[in-house]
């Protein structure tokens, strides 16, 4: 346990580490000189850090905003942010007398699994490793809440065989679902999404497809608008313009007076700069994040290679899904954005009026991280149309389905919840069968998940494993199809 907690703290939990060390062992089993390797590992590390950079910076950009909204409005809530809802179930779990410890039990059996599900993938037809670690902390916190919220009465040993093979299964079975969708928006990177809205992905990728085939399917990139509309074919000031009017807004409402007091800015300060500066540092730090993305995905990818070939074969790594903003329209982030936020503050304001129990404040990773890429994904498959309506209704999941599960559980009275797609919507559908028939519910969660590969599989044996061993030959017999 010494051993795995250092590894945890120091490596699996630090992804520039964690990619950094991939990217090392990938090219010193592809037999590459000592400072060719040193070089990539110093190239994906740094490249992961500078991806941080821009979505700390976007996290802290947002901040005045919802605390401004919390405060003035007097909404004692719960924050569907993954840091918050970890808080969360720490807080609870020591009320309960039990240890953290036991959560890092569980990311080490549910990983381990992970990766023998990969090893075997001729018979469980699993392509890919879950490497996001902070998100697989986030997630054994969440899982294990609501799992030992199903099955209380079970003892240490066997509560935590369970939440491992439902939680390695998940980690498997969603990184998989979007090994294709990966594939195709990146022209065969070699990597696929490894994060809180897999299923989401998923699911909106095939909506985003209907979409596209009944109507226009032309993306974002491809729209030219006409006059001075066409400055907002540049990203950079379309982001900047945007952004300027959704955070203006706002900060107009909550005001000079509040912003000074809560020391979000200098009483000196001239209020209109501020608006200025908070809105154009979104454009800064989404340009630092795609920087990031640029530097570290083509040293995983070629350095992957020597992985799959020798430990794991035909596999390919689950990444951070702030990757994806490097491909494809780079306005579909700001859309999404944009979209996913409106969807969230009409639902809240629903739960409002309804008088709901349980009242949901919007945090900026899942507003930002989950609306951004599904709507990345949405326009490559389906065009501009899919990329303003996907991550719409994905706001209105997020915050209706966190509402249910965070009352449900207790989760409510510790103030936060993690609230991205897959755990608004797909745990707490999983809760609820195990809930309400326990075992056989738990029965019904597992064959489910297993069988999703199986059926993935049976649709398309032509390409299934050639996706991720020959993308070439992959894209040329779809298109023959």
């Amino acid at each position: 346990m010494f051993i795995w907690d250092f590894f945890v703290s120091n490596i699996l939990t630090q992804p520039a580490y964690f990619i950094g060390l991939m990217v090392l062992v990938g090219y010193i089993l592809l037999r590459k000189p000592w400072y060719e390797s040193l070089a990539g590992f110093i190239k994906a590390t740094v490249g992961y850090m500078i991806l941080q950079v821009g979505s700390g910076g976007l996290v802290s950009n947002f901040r005045p905003i919802l605390v401004g909204l919390k405060d003035r409005f007097n909404l004692s809530a719960v924050v569907i942010d993954p840091y918050f809802g970890q808080n969360a179930v720490t807080a609870g779990m020591e009320r309960m007398g039990r240890a953290f410890t036991q959560v890092m039990i569980l990311l080490l059996i549910a990983f381990i699994f992970n990766i023998i599900l990969v090893r075997f993938k001729k018979y469980t037809k699993i392509r890919s490793l879950f490497t996001t670690g902070h998100v697989q902390m986030q997630q054994a916190a969440t899982a294990f809440w609501l799992i030992l919220f199903c099955f209380p009465q079970l003892g240490n040993t066997q509560i935590l065989l369970i939440m491992s093979i439902v939680l390695g299964l998940y980690w498997a079975v969603g990184s998989n679902l979007t090994v294709e969708i990966s594939q195709e928006l990146t022209g065969g990177a070699g990597f696929c999404i490894a994060h809180q809205q897999m299923f989401g992905l998923y699911v909106f990728s095939k909506l985003a497809d209907k979409i596209g085939k009944k109507g226009s399917s032309k993306k974002l990139e491809d729209v030219e608008l006409p006059g001075f509309l066409s400055i907002f074919n540049e990203n950079m000031v379309s982001t900047s313009i945007l952004m300027t009017i959704f955070f203006g807004a706002i900060l107009l409402v909550l005001g000079k007076p509040y912003l000074v007091e809560q020391g979000f800015m200098n009483e000196g300060a001239n209020f209109f700069f501020y608006i200025l500066t908070t809105s154009l540092n979104f454009a800064v730090y989404l340009a630092i994040l795609q920087l990031g993305v640029r530097t570290f995905v083509g040293e995983l990818t070629e350095s992957f290679q020597g992985i799959s070939s020798r430990l794991l074969p035909g596999a390919v790594p689950g990444i951070d899904c702030a990757a994806a903003y490097g491909f494809g329209s780079q306005n579909a982030v700001t859309i999404g954005f944009l979209f996913g936020a409106l969807g969230q503050f009409l639902a809240i304001i629903a739960l409002i009026a309804l008088k709901s129990p349980t009242i949901i404040v919007a945090g900026f990773v899942p507003v930002f991280f989950d609306n951004a890429t599904i709507a990345v994904f949405a326009n490559n498959k389906g065009g501009y149309k899919a990329a303003m309506i996907a991550p719409f209704i994905a706001g209105l999941c997020q915050v209706f389905g966190s509402a249910f599960i965070a009352g449900m559980v207790g989760l409510s009275q510790y103030g936060g919840y993690l609230g991205m797609w897959d755990w608004a919507v797909v745990w707490p559908t999983f809760t609820v069968v195990m809930k309400n028939l326990s075992y056989l519910g738990l029965a019904l969660v597992v064959a489910f998940l297993v069988v999703i590969p199986q059926i993935q599989y049976r649709r398309n044996k032509e390409t299934y494993f050639l996706v991720t061993d020959d993308y070439e030959e992959y894209s040329k017999i779809v298109a023959k199809n």
